[in-house]
């Protein structure tokens, strides 16, 4: 596997972020890397508020944060559908983990990732789903939930988010979410390692701009991509199409600015022609896109 990402696809307004808090993507143990794109970590101590916008990737991710002084909190957040916003004032710290599209389910084996779609639970109320399936012997006959190791982990979340976020040291943080990550234990998975394959080539390949195209290059039928898609991306197949479509046009507005020959750039992301595209941009971002790439004054 190549290094983390080092592009601001998502991003809104990447270079102003940037300027106000200390973002970094690190690597994850390479038993993980599989499954794991990175780990995001941001520090802030702000003078002033400020929002931060994000475009989401279809990816589940785990986040790990505190605000100030308050005790810190830990939530699974699932694909998130529209523009996610997130407020940042004083300080506070964030130790995130961005698992690959498709690759979220090994370590949450017993529902489908569509479940957690446009949702964020905290970790404490989700923590029971997470890891490997337990035997009978960890489950009384009836109870219907699982006890024994995951009842006795649900009360070790606390100190596992204190240790996650609490070192100030980088490399003390990511060894933390390393040891968290490999004791869910998750297990080799075909259908993860397939539905990973699929959006990677959707991300690289400009060429598919249908469904039917990708199943076809697959040699699978189109149904049977959408299902996968649901069980292990958590959104459709031509969701994740249009949303790298979005992401493209985001990071090119971010980096050409009023430069960009958006009808160029609308053939180019196959669109039908630029107001497809104008519309697509303005719904998912909020303005259009002549406006977002408007040098600021």
């Amino acid at each position: 596997m190549a290094g983390p990402r080092r592009d601001t696809r998502g991003i809104v307004e990447a270079r102003e972020l940037f300027a106000r808090v200390d973002f970094r993507r690190r690597e994850p143990a390479p038993e993980l890397r599989a499954c794991i794109e990175h780990y995001w970590l941001i520090d802030w101590d702000l003078t002033e508020p400020y929002a931060s916008h994000v475009v989401p990737h279809p990816s589940v991710n785990l986040v790990f944060q505190q605000y100030g002084d308050a005790e810190p909190w830990a939530e699974i957040a699932g694909v998130g559908l529209g523009l996610f916003t997130q407020k940042l004032a004083g300080r506070g710290r964030v130790c995130g983990v961005q698992f690959r599209p498709g690759g979220f389910r090994p370590f949450a084996p017993h529902r489908p990732v569509s479940d957690w779609t446009g949702r964020r639970v905290p970790l404490t109320q989700a923590y029971a789903d997470l890891g490997p399936a337990r035997g009978a012997a960890d489950e009384p006959e009836g109870s219907g939930r699982p006890v024994g190791p995951v009842a006795a982990g649900t009360s070790r979340v606390a100190a596992e988010v204190r240790r996650i976020v609490g070192p100030d040291d980088e490399d003390a943080r990511v060894a933390a979410l390393d040891t968290f990550l490999l004791g869910l234990a998750p297990a080799p998975d075909p259908q993860a390692s397939q539905a990973m394959a699929l959006v990677d080539r959707i991300r690289a390949d400009r060429s598919i701009r249908r469904v039917a195209e990708l199943a076809a290059a697959e040699g699978v039928s189109t149904r049977s991509v959408q299902r996968l898609f649901s069980a292990y991306v958590g959104v459709g197949p031509k969701w994740v199409i249009l949303r790298y479509r979005i992401h493209e046009a985001l990071e090119r507005a971010e980096t050409d600015n009023a430069a960009l020959d958006w009808s160029a750039l609308a053939a180019e992301l196959g669109y039908s022609d630029q107001a497809h595209l104008v519309r697509d941009f303005t719904a998912t971002v909020g303005v259009p896109p002549t406006a977002y790439a408007r040098p600021p004054h």
